[in-house]
C-alpha cells in the first residue's frame, strides 16, 4: 500500500472533498492547488497521476489531526467536525418529484379513476437518479 492508497482511503472515510484537503493543508501552511490533488486521486496509468510524497502526506496528516481536534487553545469535538462534514456533502434541498397519473376519458372507454382506483390514489415518488452511460476508459 502507499501513499496514495493511504490518501485515496482517508478522503473517502472522513468523506473530504478537494478544496477541503487544500483548507487542511493550509492549516500547517503546506500550499498545494486542487489540481495537484486530483492528480493523486487519479489511476495509475494515467498520464497526469503523480505519485504523493512523503511530505504531503505527513502534512495533510499534521492538518487532519488540527482540522478534527482543533488547537490546544480552541479544541474541537472530532464527531462534530465529522457530522459538518458530511452536513456539507448531502445536497442542500430533497428533490422529489411526484406524479399523479392523469385521467384519460375517451368516448367509448372508462376512465382511468374508475377501472384502477387503488392506483389511481397512490402517489408514484419518482427519485432523481445519475446515470452514467459513458464509456470506461482504459
Amino acid at each position: 500500500m502507499n501513499n496514495n492508497d493511504i490518501f485515496k482511503k482517508l478522503r473517502v472515510a472522513l468523506q473530504l472533498r478537494d478544496d477541503q484537503i487544500v483548507e487542511i493543508l493550509q492549516l500547517v501552511d503546506f500550499r498545494i492547488s486542487k489540481g495537484e490533488i486530483g492528480n493523486f486521486f487519479r489511476n495509475a496509468d494515467h498520464p497526469k497521476f503523480m505519485e504523493c510524497g512523503d511530505q504531503v502526506l505527513r502534512n495533510f496528516l499534521n492538518g487532519l489531526v488540527i482540522h478534527l481536534r482543533g488547537t490546544k487553545e480552541n479544541p474541537k469535538n472530532p464527531t462534530e467536525v465529522l457530522k459538518q462534514n458530511k452536513a456539507a456533502i448531502q445536497p442542500k434541498t430533497s428533490t422529489q418529484l411526484t406524479i399523479k397519473p392523469t385521467p384519460k376519458t375517451d368516448s367509448g372507454k372508462k376512465s382511468f379513476h374508475s377501472t384502477n382506483k387503488k392506483q389511481a390514489s397512490k402517489i408514484q415518488v419518482i427519485e432523481k437518479v445519475q446515470f452514467k452511460n459513458g464509456k470506461n476508459k482504459k
